[in-house]
């Protein structure tokens, strides 16, 4: 009783030293507790505590979007306008004497026609009187011993339809055709050269034209080994790059979207400035003869003339030095001149002009531990004026002044700025400041979204697949599986059927016509 008496006598900061401790002493009691329940559930035969998903989404942006007006009347399923042509057929009917005809009444079926068929080409020979061999040539189309059509559909149900090869295998067997897993396998990877040159003009093509490009990776499997894909997309495209590695290395090298070459020029000296990297080495650099290397072989070599490989140094300096030099190739190739570059602040995408996503940040405010009612208190006030500020975020979009500019700058000093006395949400608030440049970049170039989320709506087919069929073996199905995940994508976003894309592609007869998807890109890009 004694201790609680001399309490009101401690000096402040001693006070506030036993609060600190008694709080770990409570939050170490908790966990005793939670774990002692969980043990005496085991030992009665319960199920335990229900796994809940530690990341919820805060609901910000759809928060913060005006409610559409109610309409009274019952909305009703619209017409039926199907894309393909529709044929008219007459049904007649018995009508009795004296009947008037009073026209047609119109009645829209759509269905669907799968039809198995086996065609066996005798293809004529014929000996010229010079001795060589004639053959007819096979219909256009036509690869290997199945036909265009059945290329289409493989390609769609496996990419689209996520559809497992063992079960289309089975499925295509049920419908009269004789295939094996082997053989479905190579209609997915076997010579696709194709569709992998599409998807890396259609990099260029958005690397190029686009304003802003948004980023996102998540885990994938190659080789019995966990790697990383990397999204990189817009409005306009998506594209899929599974590594080994999502360094910056990496990210850099994807942003090269399939050149090869390393260069030095202002911007890599820029870059490796940037980084502090050291005078002396920045300058062997600048002033050597050679600017440009053709590749990694020939990049490493020139570092090891140069002396940069052997140095101990922290920054790594051959580090920094490779990553200028991606970052020169990048420029050196007209890619992301003025491109803004959104993540989700991991730190691998901070390149370039770098702007931050406003759920991902409000995210950490959302998911920080409480333990008072102050605490509560404190967060849930922060959290309010974060809402009111991104809602004004995206007026200001549709209308940007430079008065109401400075505005929102002086107001985010005054949120982000605030000291609550829960110190764990002070710290947040502080860091959150430090990235004040990159959390505003909208007001500079409001044609940027606020968020990732589109990023994260296009890299949701890749972890679904990856869920449904585990990882890949071979780096063809590797680099076809990205590629053709991403050109679905990007057909969606031009507005295209996937459909007639593949039909386009795999040469099938008097079929919809589809241009260069990266044509189309840099025709939006410029229209912009």
């Amino acid at each position: 009783m004694s201790q609680l008496d001399d309490l009101p006598k401690l000096p402040r900061a001693e006070l506030e030293s036993l609060v600190v401790r008694l709080f770990g002493e409570l939050v170490d009691l908790k966990r005793v507790v939670v774990e002692l329940r969980e043990e005496i559930s085991r030992l009665k035969g319960h199920k335990g505590r229900p796994d809940i998903k530690p990341n919820k989404p805060s609901g910000m942006d759809g928060g913060t979007e005006p409610k559409p007006p109610r309409d009274p009347k019952l909305r009703r399923r619209g017409k039926i306008t199907p894309r393909v042509s529709i044929e008219d057929r007459v049904v007649k009917v018995t009508a009795p004497a004296g009947s008037r005809f009073r026209g047609y009444q119109n009645f829209v079926v759509q269905d669907l026609v799968l039809r198995t068929e086996a065609i066996r080409y005798r293809r004529e020979r014929w000996t010229t009187a010079d001795g060589q061999t004639l053959i007819a040539p096979l219909p256009g189309g036509i690869a290997g011993h199945f036909g265009p059509q059945l290329r289409r559909f493989v390609l769609l149900m496996h990419h689209q339809g996520q559809v497992t090869v063992e079960r289309l295998g089975a499925q295509l067997r049920s419908f009269g055709l004789s295939i094996s897993k082997r053989q479905v396998m190579r209609l997915l990877i076997d010579r696709q050269d194709d569709f992998l040159g599409e998807s890396r003009d259609v990099l260029r093509a958005g690397l190029q034209s686009a304003a802003w490009i948004s980023v996102d990776d998540t885990g994938a499997r190659h080789a019995g080994r966990n790697g990383f894909c990397t999204q990189v997309g817009n409005d306009d495209f998506t594209w899929f790059g599974t590594r080994a590695s999502k360094s910056r290395l990496n990210f850099l090298d994807v942003l090269r979207a399939g050149h090869t070459d390393y260069v030095i020029n202002e911007t890599a000296l820029a870059y490796m400035h940037k980084r502090a990297l050291a005078g002396p080495v920045m300058s062997q650099l600048a002033t050597a003869a050679r600017t440009r290397f053709a590749d990694l072989q020939a990049w490493q070599a020139h570092l090891d003339q140069l002396g940069i490989s052997a140095l101990r140094v922290t920054p790594d300096a051959a580090g920094i030095a490779t990553e200028g030099a991606l970052w020169g190739a990048v420029t050196a190739h007209g890619f992301l001149r003025d491109t803004v570059i959104l993540s989700d602040d991991a730190g691998q995408f901070a390149v370039g002009q770098h702007a931050l996503c406003w759920v991902h940040a409000e995210r950490l405010v959302h998911k920080l531990d409480t333990f008072t009612a102050s605490h509560r208190a404190a967060q849930a006030h922060i959290r309010c004026l974060i809402w009111w500020f991104y809602a004004d975020l995206k007026a200001y979009r549709t209308e940007p002044t430079a008065r109401r500019r400075g505005e929102m700058r002086a107001r985010f000093d005054r949120i982000f700025r605030r000291r609550t006395g829960f110190v764990s949400l002070d710290r947040l608030l502080e860091r959150l400041h430090a990235n004040k440049p990159e959390l505003l970049m909208v007001l500079d170039r409001p044609e940027i979204p606020l968020h990732t989320n589109g990023s994260e709506r296009d890299i949701r087919c890749h972890v679904t697949k990856r869920k449904i069929s585990g990882g890949t073996h071979s780096d063809d199905g590797r680099d076809c599986r990205d590629a053709f995940l991403g050109l679905m994508h990007t057909c969606t976003k031009l507005g295209i059927a996937f459909w007639d894309y593949l039909g386009d592609r795999v040469g099938i007869p008097n079929d919809t016509t589809v241009p260069p998807l990266a044509d189309l890109i840099l025709c939006r890009g410029l229209n912009a």
